[in-house]
């Protein structure tokens, strides 16, 4: 397995008291991980039921919206794409103690381990 450098994936909000923006950092948990994992930019905002884009670049998201991010992780972490490998390709994203939105990974980009 190798780490990843970063990951985008489809996030859908399901209860946050506010705003969801770029640079936010709640803990992920994936599989038996528990790593934070900052929010390092919003790519699209989609339509939760169609899957349609509905803004492209948006400043953030808030309860009930869908979106496309990129998520970098603060620790080394191993995901998969949800379509190559299902269990390491879901999350659930927490924070304050409660489940704030859940999300499946599309792609990942691996680290360089020459570095």
């Amino acid at each position: 397995p190798i780490k990843v450098e970063s990951f985008k994936s489809q996030v859908i909000v399901l209860n946050h008291p506010g705003h969801i923006k770029a640079g936010y950092t709640p803990v992920l948990d994936c599989h038996t991980a528990h790593i934070a994992c900052k929010f390092a930019e919003l790519s699209q905002k989609l339509d939760k039921r169609s899957g349609k884009k509905l803004e492209d670049n948006p400043k953030f998201v808030k309860s009930g919206d869908a979106a496309i991010v990129t998520l970098v992780p603060q620790k080394p972490m191993v995901v998969e794409a949800s379509s190559e490998f299902a269990p390491l390709g879901r999350f659930a994203v927490r924070d304050m103690r409660q489940t704030v939105a859940v999300g499946i990974i599309k792609s990942t980009i691996k680290a360089d381990l020459t570095k």
